[in-house]
């Protein structure tokens, strides 16, 4: 077992028992992954940082129904994961009358470039892609995650790639 793996076990053990340093630890060496996965899925920071703050308070409330410590990541970014469609739920619902001027923030070209491919895939493809190949997720993780079969994972996988194909040959 990797030494990180056991820190994050005994912060989940602490963070079970109530101690709310423990679990603010546990979930600021998860934040960089929550903000990938849910910036992938919502494709702006203000959704990606509601849907964070939904889910750390979801993790806190329900951290006792965490059945096997080991499937803490799969159990957060599942609740991510729904935390987001939701937001895109509420969004569809919302008209908007007046749009207001979005503030100009400098990225560098690579990062532009990445979100600029991203927004290219089809959500179901680029979600599987992020969860496999940002995060590290396995199949049948993703699977789990998704609530889909694990050939289903494997299928998105090869879609999106092929997607990605596509958009880098017409460039």
């Amino acid at each position: 077992m990797v030494i990180n793996d056991i820190n994050n076990e005994i912060l989940i053990q602490k963070a079970k028992m109530g101690n709310p340093d423990a679990f603010t630890e546990l979930m600021n060496s998860q934040m960089q992954n929550m903000y990938r996965t849910a910036k992938a899925i919502l494709m702006n920071d203000e959704d990606a940082a509601d849907a964070i703050q939904d889910t750390l308070l979801i993790c806190w409330k329900k951290i006792n129904e965490l059945k096997v410590d080991r499937y803490f990541k799969t159990w957060m970014t599942k609740i991510l994961i729904n935390n987001c469609y939701g937001i895109i739920r509420r969004n569809r619902r919302i008209t908007y009358t007046d749009e207001l001027p979005e503030k100009v923030i400098e990225d560098n070209a690579s990062n532009i470039e990445w979100r600029e491919t991203l927004s290219a895939i089809d959500e179901k493809y680029r979600v599987v892609l992020i969860l496999f190949y940002s995060e590290g997720f396995r199949t049948k993780e993703i699977a789990k995650i998704l609530g889909i079969t694990d050939s289903a994972v494997r299928t998105r996988l090869s879609r999106g790639r092929e997607q990605l194909r596509e958009y880098y040959n017409t460039q």
